[in-house]
């Protein structure tokens, strides 16, 4: 528990995404993002709210922390779409934390992978997303967050 406290606050965010998140040779874009995190259940639970003004969309991120299994749900939810995405689900170690889940996209299963880091006092987050189309076999690295404190 309390794994995500270091993300509480508000955050301006450097994205780069691939213009096809299953094509590994596909070019990178960049384009800003600000969040805005909360933390509830003592610990337990994470909110945030993204959003990315260029883009002209935005989502949230609910995290859950399973006491009994002491392992992190994290739901995905677009403003396009109002659904929530399958959770991934993983824990931190050394304050690296890896997350795994099963998905679509653009009509193919894909294994979806997140893996937070730099997640010690003073340093600045990092989030990345990466796509399996063989389950895990291999990785295609498709998007990263770098996280700056707004003071």
């Amino acid at each position: 528990m309390n794994d995500f406290d270091f993300l509480i606050g508000t955050w301006d965010v450097a994205n780069r995404w691939r213009a096809d998140f299953l094509d590994a040779d596909s070019a990178w874009e960049e384009f800003p993002a600000v969040s805005r995190v909360s933390r509830h259940f003592d610990g337990g639970a994470s909110f945030d709210e993204i959003d990315f003004p260029t883009k002209g969309f935005g989502g949230l991120t609910l995290r859950l922390f399973d006491r009994e299994r002491e392992e992190w749900s994290l739901y995905w939810s677009s403003r396009r779409t109002g659904v929530l995405f399958p959770p991934v689900v993983g824990r931190f170690d050394g304050g690296r934390g890896v997350f795994e889940g099963e998905d679509t996209h653009d009509g193919k299963a894909v294994r979806v992978r997140f893996v937070w880091s730099g997640t010690a006092a003073g340093e600045s987050p990092r989030w990345e997303q990466f796509f399996s189309l063989d389950e895990g076999a291999t990785w295609i690295h498709n998007w990263t967050m770098d996280f700056s404190r707004r003071s």
